[in-house]
């Protein structure tokens, strides 16, 4: 399928009809040096790529797995300049992006998993022919700069993989009016059975601009109302009528079990004209914590999770298409879990998209930077407040994760400057957003927090057992039980009864055949045929799921990723075992927990 078309509406919650899709062939080429500077510097294209595939993808057409600091890229596009205005759009460059418009420099952002934007109608030629250069500066070698699982040795090793260096999602236009809606953000608020909406607007609003917003479940129509624009701005309650009884309330409520969407037409009127038109949608649901127990609409639920690392052998963290994230939303569920933990990696707009229309909890997580400087803390607060921006409006998403197992911030028991980054991280996240949950440092040392999360990957049962059955009370557990040689909760951070859970575990190592480019294998716990798999990873969960102290798990993990091969799934998605299977061992647990805890 043509790649301008395969990636799907790029921004799912706020749809125009009017856009176009820049994805597809593209002139390239590298710059190891970063001695270019500007277009007309670049004499020679000698490459070309697909975008939006990174060039160390063979998906590109590429293929380049070297050490490349930076990277330039050009195309041509056919637009005619009107009376409107035209907004291009990056989802994603890694790391650090310059971008042109006929020789006009229109956009620099820094930042490689979140998205920016510029109006280029000044820098339009009128003739019609356009012609956009982007430069990508991604130094390997800088750990200061929030990378994720991307690997500063030339060949992936133990738990990191390939670079992605430069576009990685999907670049596109669209035509908005000089008075447009520039962003939309919802906030459920299910103890008053009321959505929360929020609109900026973009132009000259003059004295009458009113915003009109029609919100529908199917074919029922739950409110129309206007709303005047006052400063660029609309800020209102809608409230919609509360059936009260649960078994009537249940149909409108968001869950994995319901995922009920509510569909929103947003339309702008200024001096009786309409002059924009958008389509959104959101959910009525509620995702907190009550003493030991995470809630789900105001009741306990038993977090059920498996850990997504976000990559495919063929094209990296940028997803080969629509289809492919749909495809791993269903897998997840077909497999019995309920939620995935996206680790490391903020992912594509379009699999929220997919976790909400499906019914899939989501734990966002930031891919971390690895030195402790004060670049790298300036670089994650402002990528991550970003990432927050992009994704609160999507009812799957339901925690946040600033860090994972003390990375960048090795010295948590002993350096005040490392507890306050994650202590800051934390507020800051709360203040951005008041609704969710929100865990500080994932696995170990724990200080502010929501949900004390625990990494443990000891195969043995009677360990596990040992260490967090009902014989273990939580104030021995954190004095004593070290994983990963790190104590569980910070002095000064005792456990206040927060939910407990085994935020990663399992990682059972089955390669069951030899994958394109892999020559060795890493993993936990390596077995070597498909039964012992199966009856391991079955023992692990049952052990897990019968766990009280446990208020959900997560387990390691939903697909093999290059030389970690401790995925339920082969690389390219298949099951190691029959799907049936591995859902029978997860839905029985589920049963289990739901009735006996």
């Amino acid at each position: 399928m043509d790649p301008a078309i395969r990636h799907g509406y790029p921004r799912p919650q706020l749809r125009r009809a009017d856009w176009l899709s820049l994805n597809g062939a593209w002139r390239f080429r590298f710059d190891d040096d970063g001695r270019l500077g500007r277009p007309d510097e670049v004499a020679q294209w000698p490459l070309e790529i697909t975008v939006p595939f990174p060039p160390e993808a063979e998906a590109s057409g590429v293929g380049d797995r070297g050490f490349h600091k930076a990277c330039w890229y050009q195309r041509e596009f056919e637009l005619q300049p009107g009376s409107d205005r035209v907004i291009l759009h990056f989802g994603a460059v890694d790391y650090a992006a310059r971008v042109w418009v006929n020789g006009h420099l229109v956009a620099t952002h820094q930042g490689g998993h979140t998205p920016f934007q510029a109006d280029i109608t000044q820098a339009l030629d009128p003739g019609g022919r356009q012609t956009v250069t982007v430069r990508a500066e991604d130094d390997p070698h800088d750990l200061t700069k929030p990378r994720g699982k991307q690997d500063w040795q030339l060949e992936p090793h133990s738990i990191w993989y390939p670079r992605t260096t430069g576009i990685w999602q999907t670049v596109w236009l669209e035509r908005v009016s000089p008075v447009h809606i520039r962003k939309i953000r919802w906030t459920p608020r299910l103890d008053s059975f009321a959505l929360g909406i929020e609109a900026l607007v973009e132009g000259d609003t003059g004295a009458d601009t009113s915003l009109e917003l029609e919100l529908r479940h199917g074919e029922r129509l739950l409110a129309r109302d206007r709303y005047r624009v006052v400063d660029g701005e609309v800020d209102r309650l809608v409230v919609l009528s509360d059936p009260g009884i649960d078994d009537f309330r249940n149909e409108l409520l968001w869950s994995p079990e319901r995922p009920t969407l509510l569909e929103a037409r947003l339309r702008l009127w200024c001096d009786g004209k309409l002059v924009d038109e958008v389509e959104s949608y959101t959910a009525l649901r509620s995702a907190n914590v009550l003493r030991d127990r995470f809630m789900l609409n105001g009741r306990p639920y038993v977090l059920r999770m498996v850990l997504d690392q976000g990559y495919w052998p063929e094209s990296l963290l940028a997803a080969p298409s629509d289809d492919a994230l749909r495809r791993d939303v269903e897998l997840a569920k077909a497999m019995g879990f309920n939620g995935v933990r996206k680790h490391q990696k903020i992912e594509d707009p379009r699999y929220l998209y997919w976790a909400d229309r499906l019914g899939l909890l989501v734990w966002e997580e930031m891919p971390s930077a690895y030195r402790f400087t004060r670049t790298a803390i300036e670089r994650t607060v402002q990528e991550w407040s970003e990432a927050i921006e992009r994704d609160y409006s999507h009812p799957c998403v339901i925690v946040w994760v600033p860090f994972n197992e003390s990375w960048g911030v090795p010295e948590l028991p002993t350096v005040r400057a490392h507890r306050h980054a994650v202590e800051a991280l934390y507020h800051l996240t709360k203040t951005l957003d008041q609704t969710r949950a929100v865990i500080g440092n994932d696995g170990w040392e724990s200080s502010a927090t929501d949900i004390i999360g625990i990494h443990d990957y000891d195969s043995n049962i009677e360990h596990i057992r040992q260490r967090y059955g009902p014989e273990v009370e939580p104030e021995k557990l954190f004095d004593r039980r070290r994983p990963g040689g790190r104590v569980l909760t910070l002095d000064g951070y005792p456990h206040r009864g927060q939910p407990i859970m085994l935020t990663e575990f399992g990682g059972i190592t089955f390669q069951a055949r030899a994958e394109a480019g892999v020559k060795k294998i890493w993993g936990y716990t390596e077995v070597t045929d498909e039964e012992t798999f199966a009856q391991l990873y079955e023992q692990l969960l049952q052990t897990v799921i019968y766990t009280a102290l446990f208020s959900g798990f997560c387990y390691t993990q939903f697909a093999d990723t290059f030389q970690e091969a401790n995925g339920l799934l082969h690389a390219d998605r298949t099951p190691k075992i029959p799907l049936e299977r591995i859902r029978r061992i997860t839905s029985l647990s589920r049963t289990y927990i739901q009735g006996g805890v």
